[in-house]
Order: C-alpha cells, then structure tokens, then sequence
C-alpha cells in the first residue's frame, strides 16, 4: 500500500534539490509525495540554519506536526518525523531531546541512508541520529533520479566549503568541498532533460569551486557547462551560488562564449568596506571583485547581477557602511538580498566583542535597501519593450494567467492557455513593477516545450 511522505523544505534551492532526491531514495519503499502534511506517513523538515532563530522556526513547526502525529495514533495509526538539513546538523540529539516526539535526525550528507533509518525508527521506536559526513558515499549511493521537476530543474554538481568566512555556518552544517564527477552530473543532466527539463541550474554552497576528476583530468565548472551546452533539448544553463575568489578566466570567458548560459549571475560581496571583508575572512577585497565584475561585462555585455549584503557586521563603522553604499552604486544591481548581521553559534564573528546596536543595524539595512529597490525597479523598466525567451514554468496568482523566468531570472507573468505552461516562448514585455515583469507572447509557432 502506498504510504504518503511530505517534506517541508526551507532556505536555499540546494535544500529544495535535496528533497528531491529524498523522494527518489523513498519511493522504493512504496513512499509517494504528498503536498500537506495531513495523514503522512512519514514528515521530514529539510532545515536550513542560514537565517535567524532558524531553530525556533523548525521547533514551531514541529509543535504543529506533533497533533497530527497524536491524532494518527489515535487512530491506530503511525507516524515518522524526520529533521534533515544544517538545523538537524548542528542541533543534533539536542532535537529529540528538546522534541522527544521526533523520530529520525539526520545531516544533508546522510540521507541516503534514510530507508534504513526509518526501518530502525520502527523497529527501535524512534531516537536515531545520524550526522556523518560521507559525502562521496551519498552521491555514489543515490538512486537514478526519477522525481520530475519539471521545465526548470536542479542538479547538485558540488558541496561543502572551505573558505570558512566568520559569519558562516556552512562548513560546519555541509562539510568540506566535494564535487561530483563529470559522468555522472552529465548523466543526470541527461535525465532531467529526458524528463522535460529545458532550463537546469547547477547548484553548490560554492558551486565555482567544482573541481571533479574524470580520466586523470580536473574539470573546472566552465568545462562542466560546455559539455552540458551540447545535450539536445537542453535550452538553458544558470548556476549558484558562487564566491568571487573563484571566478576563473575559463568561467568568466564562457559567460560570453556559450550562448545556453544566461547572462545573469549571482555573485555575492557581503561588503564593499575592505576592512569589514577581512574580518569577515572573505579573501577578496572590493577591488578584487569590481575587477571581476568588469571582467565579466567586457566578456558578455548585456549581463546583470545579483548579490547578498550583509550590514551590521562587528565592527562595521559609518565610513564602512559608506563603502558598501558606493560599490552598490557603482555596480547596479538587478536583484539582491540585504541582511541584518545575526550572530551564528560556534562562529567567530558570534563572539566578536564589536556587535552593532540593533537600531543602527536597521537604519542601515533601510538605506541600502531601499537603494536596491529602486536599481531593480530601474532594471525591470529597462526591459519594457524589449523581446526576451521566457520559460513559463508555474501557474500566475491569477485564472488564466502562468508565471515563468527571463534569462535575468525576472518573474514574468502573462495571460495564457494552460497549454503553453512548460513552455520557452518569446514574448514582449509590456510592464515593470518591482519584482517582476508583464509581458505578452509574440509567437508561438517556435515553442519548445517540456515534454
């Protein structure tokens, strides 16, 4: 009989590439997805541990799912609650202590072995935990992947980091750097766009540092999109999320030589004080990665960019807030995400005796942000008029209406036939507005479509 599994997944698209997965290495215990939580089987919260209190979010959401896990053994009937992901990672038994009702603990390098942990959760009653770091293993492990994403899709090419900067949680949470080999991300990526794929984003904590080996030779990332850039009926390649200090002339020459990839990048700079991005152990100063960006639109004129701010960080004075104000300006961006710094236990920076007061940290994330919004509003009204492929990928918030993604990775929204979802379709765009487009097909005798 099949048994229904609902995942939760927060934070980042890795996590949402690993629920996938999660669904892959669970159907062959007749597991199935399900969209709510009610009458699961089997519940599992795919945590992230970037954002603040991110551990009183999951102990929130676990109180709910507990009433429903209650009223199933009311009923005779059986429940298994998973926490996965950096909270499960860094939390640990703490989880279960704090939540004795939670079944399964395990890191996002462990859940390949989630058959066995929930055969063990039933046959034990519960309390396993598993926070191991095998990651060649989990990859080499992992079944084919069969769970469709659909039109636009993801594909993990590497994990971990290494660059530890003072702020983050991630070396701890993912591990050291690992990356997947090119036959087998070139073998998923075959299969994703047998299942309809048009678009694939290939992910990383520092996806720019993918160095697999395959036949005595180390592959760079740009060898890795080329060789993707030939598969037929692959029409689009992004990537995410990358550090400046790898940014390698083959990757940033590739951005103007391969035509499949899109000429948006996320690059984050946290900072644009030189001081603020030592001691937040960066390994880049402002320069550095004003050079690149330069780089990068000498080589591909018409790309845009995306970047992550942090203000507030220990320390950080007027002058280097003044900093951070002036690269925005200089750069202008097309999107990004600003941040109040929020400390992380177990990091330097959390015991870094210079934190910033709480109103001075939100004066200045109100300025920068607001300075953000309106260079995206002034990105989103430069496309009116112009022509781009769109891929419609998801319904509108509206009957009639589909949503899907500009090359610049703009949501874009257009009153269309359900026929044309799944769909890359050339249209014009005939409105801006902050954080997204409106747009009208203009042909649609040329449609590549998801099959």
């Amino acid at each position: 009989m099949t048994k229904k599994l609902y995942i939760k997944t927060y934070g980042c698209q890795m996590n949402a590439y690993d629920s996938v997965r999660m669904q892959d290495v669970m159907a062959p215990l007749g597991y199935s997805a399900s969209d709510t939580p009610e009458g699961a089987d089997l519940i599992i919260l795919n945590t992230c541990h970037i954002r603040e209190k991110a551990e009183e979010k999951v102990y929130s959401d676990l109180g709910r799912i507990r009433a429903e896990k209650e009223s199933k053994k009311a009923r005779g009937e059986k429940m298994l609650i998973a926490v996965g992901g950096c909270v499960g990672q860094a939390e640990g038994a703490e989880i279960i202590k704090r939540a004795p009702y939670v079944d399964m603990v395990l890191g996002p390098q462990s859940y390949h072995q989630l058959p066995e942990m929930v055969t063990r959760a039933i046959r034990e009653g519960g309390g396993i935990v598993e926070l191991d770091f095998p990651t060649v293993q989990k990859f080499d492990l992992l079944p084919e992947i069969t769970s469709s994403q659909g039109a636009a899709a993801f594909l993990s090419v590497q994990e971990g980091c290494d660059k530890f900067c003072s702020f983050c949680v991630v070396p701890y949470t993912r591990g050291a750097e690992y990356s997947r080999t090119p036959q087998a991300i070139e073998a998923e990526a075959r299969r994703l766009v047998d299942q309809g794929a048009l678009e694939i984003t290939l992910l990383g904590q520092n996806v720019n540092a993918y160095h697999g080996e395959q036949n005595g030779k180390t592959w760079s990332l740009a060898d890795i999109i080329a060789q993707l850039a030939k598969i037929n009926g692959l029409e689009r390649i992004r990537y995410m999320t990358s550090h400046p200090r790898d940014m390698s002339d083959d990757l940033i020459a590739i951005h103007g030589a391969e035509p499949k990839l899109m000429p948006f990048l996320h690059l984050p700079v946290q900072s644009g004080s030189n001081e603020i991005l030592k001691r937040m152990n960066r390994k880049h100063d402002r320069e550095f990665y004003l050079d690149i960006i330069a780089r990068l639109r000498k080589s591909r004129p018409d790309i845009a960019f995306s970047s992550d701010f942090i203000v507030g960080f220990p320390g950080e004075s007027d002058r280097d807030f003044d900093d951070t104000m002036q690269l925005v300006e200089q750069v202008q961006y097309a999107q990004a995400y600003s941040f109040k710094y929020s400390p992380r236990p177990g990091t330097p920076a959390a015991v870094d005796d210079r934190q910033i007061a709480e109103n001075i940290k939100n004066e200045r994330l109100q300025r920068l942000q607001d300075l953000l919004r309106h260079q995206q509003t002034a990105f989103n009204e430069s496309c009116v008029g112009r022509t781009m492929s769109v891929l419609l990928d998801r319904d509108g918030k509206h009957d009639g209406q589909l949503l899907g993604k500009s090359p610049y990775m703009q949501s874009v929204h257009v009153s269309a036939p359900e026929a044309f979802r799944g769909q890359l379709v050339d249209m014009r765009m005939t409105g801006a507005y902050l954080n997204s487009l409106a747009g009208e097909i203009i042909d649609n005798t040329n449609l590549r479509k998801a099959s």
